[in-house]
């Protein structure tokens, strides 16, 4: 009887063995599922990539850097322009 107890412990540890592999295997197949739908749903979003959006913020924070220089020299010119309009007494 001993015998039979073990074989049926046996088949049931064997069981639950197979049914955790196929869970597994079940989960990474749901899991490769919904990742290509989300990535199909965010394509036809047309939502930018981390990549992109960086690059656009480097081009933007550039151009306000060149934006304030020519405002930095426009001024110094204009004052320049003052001071020479300027009648001489």
């Amino acid at each position: 009887m001993v015998t039979t107890s073990s074989r049926i412990l046996d088949d049931i540890a064997r069981l639950a063995t197979d049914a955790a592999g196929a869970a597994q295997g079940v989960r990474r197949e749901v899991e490769t599922v919904v990742k290509t739908q989300i990535e199909r749903l965010l394509r036809d979003l047309d939502v930018v990539t981390r990549e992109e959006f960086e690059a656009v913020r480097e081009m933007a924070l550039l151009a306000r850097e060149e934006n304030d220089k020519l405002g930095e020299r426009l001024a110094r010119l204009e004052a320049g322009q003052t001071k020479s309009a300027e009648p001489n007494a």
